[in-house]
């Protein structure tokens, strides 16, 4: 008999997200009066509609894309050059879990229809836990804007939370894309040139020191993120390979007549709540610590951002000081040269200020959520140890026979 499922089991999907735990924990300072959460979000074939909600009072559907306008209009606007831009959420992807499915669905004749309906139900898992932390993702972005003083007061950030109609904001294309991706060579280009070309020292020990870490901090967090995933795919490997074992020392069950056969189908239960066990601990580990180190890998490279704005503007005062000096020796357009040293000047100061506040947040909310979701793995990790622990033993008693 044919196994074959569709894809497109998927499409409308809804969760409520009210009152379900988010993947990333944030410490959200600031006036609490502006509460902004999504409500609803519904998975269709190629996008997902986020319903956000503001304090009972604003309710408006929007996609993606308007979370990544609303994104690029923070970082494009000059006013807020001194702020570290919270990072836009991550692009919904269940393209992986729609192929698996897919391919599972196309059928392969080694497997079981039990072995089949325990795969499909893993895959469904997958997908539903991805379809969460997407609308998790999108939430915390538009918390960490409400929380913000001066963020929450942008005019694009209501037209997004109360305008009822779309936005008519179209993804970028692969140009658009391509050009992003080329600018953040150029910047990064940019930032060695300025330091080594213009003999640019820094002149505050302050921001020196949160360069080099942020430099040193966002390698090590990215490879830490990496090694995290690796753990946590070889758990939901385990798990998967828990099913064909499962599945075989059931058949064998079926076809022992003797003693043996109590202990092959015990054995056989006893691999596929082990199966169960498996997958939680990899989402676990999933949720509280790799989305955790993904966020913050995103959020340091924010504030990275920030720093290079900030070296940007000292290096354009530099400029505007040499400019200075030129004019007051040729005499020529020196009331000109003043004007634009003191603006060149003024803006430094105003960014310098404020990154340093700013800096100071960033390390603040990032010790309180790393301990908060470390404290909260390492519980998970040894209730998930304690439960195996009793599973392993329970199937030892039972397999020696005693009560």
């Amino acid at each position: 008999m044919p196994l074959g499922t569709k894809s497109s089991e998927w499409s409308g999907l809804r969760i409520p997200s009210k009152g379900q735990p988010s993947s990333v924990s944030v410490d959200l300072q600031g006036d609490s009066s502006l509460q902004v959460e999504i409500s609803d979000a519904v998975s269709e074939r190629d996008k997902v509609k986020f319903t956000v909600q503001t304090k009972l009072e604003f309710s408006v559907v929007r996609q993606h894309e308007e979370f990544i306008w609303l994104h690029d209009a923070y970082v494009e606007n000059e006013e807020y050059a001194g702020l570290i831009i919270p990072p836009a959420p991550p692009r919904p992807d269940f393209e992986a879990s729609r192929e698996k499915l897919q391919k599972l669905g196309e059928g392969d004749s080694s497997i079981t229809r039990e072995e089949f309906a325990k795969m499909k139900q893993e895959l469904e898992a997958e997908y539903l836990a991805i379809f969460k932390k997407t609308v998790a993702m999108h939430e915390v972005f538009l918390q960490r804007l409400a929380a913000h003083p001066t963020l929450r007061r942008d005019h694009n950030f209501f037209v997004f939370l109360e305008y009822g109609q779309d936005l008519s904001v179209r993804g970028k294309n692969r140009k658009e894309l391509l050009g992003g991706y080329l600018r953040n060579i150029v910047k990064s280009a940019d930032e060695a040139l300025i330091t080594r070309m213009s003999g640019l020292k820094e002149v505050d020990d302050f921001f020196e020191h949160e360069r080099t870490f942020l430099l040193e901090y966002h390698t090590r967090i990215r490879d830490a993120c990496l090694r995290a995933d690796r753990v946590m795919y070889s758990h939901k490997c385990l798990a998967d390979d828990y099913i064909p074992i499962s599945a075989a020392l059931n058949s064998l069950g079926v076809q022992e007549v003797n003693q043996l056969k109590m202990s092959f189908l015990k054995l056989a239960e006893f691999f596929e709540r082990l199966r169960k066990l498996e997958g939680r601990v990899a989402s676990d580990e999933d949720l509280k610590l790799s989305d955790m180190l993904r966020y913050y890998m995103r959020d340091s490279q924010a504030a990275k951002d920030l720093l290079y704005r900030r070296l940007r503007a000292l290096a354009d005062y530099e400029n505007a000081n040499k400019a200075l000096d030129k004019a007051r020796t040729r005499n020529r357009e020196v009331r000109t040269a003043e004007s634009h040293q003191q603006r060149c000047c003024q803006r430094f100061e105003r960014l310098s200020d404020s990154a340093k506040q700013e800096l100071m947040d960033f390390k603040s909310r990032r010790v309180i959520s790393f301990r908060k979701n470390l404290i909260e793995l390492a519980e998970l990790e040894l209730k998930h140890a304690k439960a195996s622990t009793l599973l392993l033993w329970n199937t030892l008693l039972t397999l020696k026979g005693e009560p």
